[in-house]
């Protein structure tokens, strides 16, 4: 099965066709074509050629993250949260 590793928003995933992943916000409405030309390895070897083609299925915002700051006997709490902004994408191919 060829399956290849991209790098996008400061992370990597390992990805084949018909996947459906998770990444940090990209530009584009849903339907859109996106291109990940960062491709770190494919189905064993390495190609600098190589790129990986998907379709935005969705832009959505994550699960809420709590930061809770507290100091003992001080009287002092705050709390904060975040919500990261995500588009989930479908592979449609791996172009080696």
């Amino acid at each position: 099965m060829a399956y290849a590793i991209i790098k996008t928003g400061g992370k990597q995933y390992k990805v084949a066709k018909g996947d459906v992943i998770e990444v940090e916000k990209l530009d584009g409405a849903s339907g859109d074509k996106v291109s990940f030309a960062d491709v770190l390895f494919h189905s064993g070897e390495l190609n600098p050629k190589a790129s990986v083609a998907g379709e935005v299925v969705e832009q959505f915002k994550g699960d809420k993250v709590i930061a809770f700051k507290y100091r003992r006997r001080k009287g002092y709490h705050r709390t904060v949260g975040h919500r990261q902004k995500l588009t989930r994408v479908k592979i449609t191919d791996i172009n080696a």
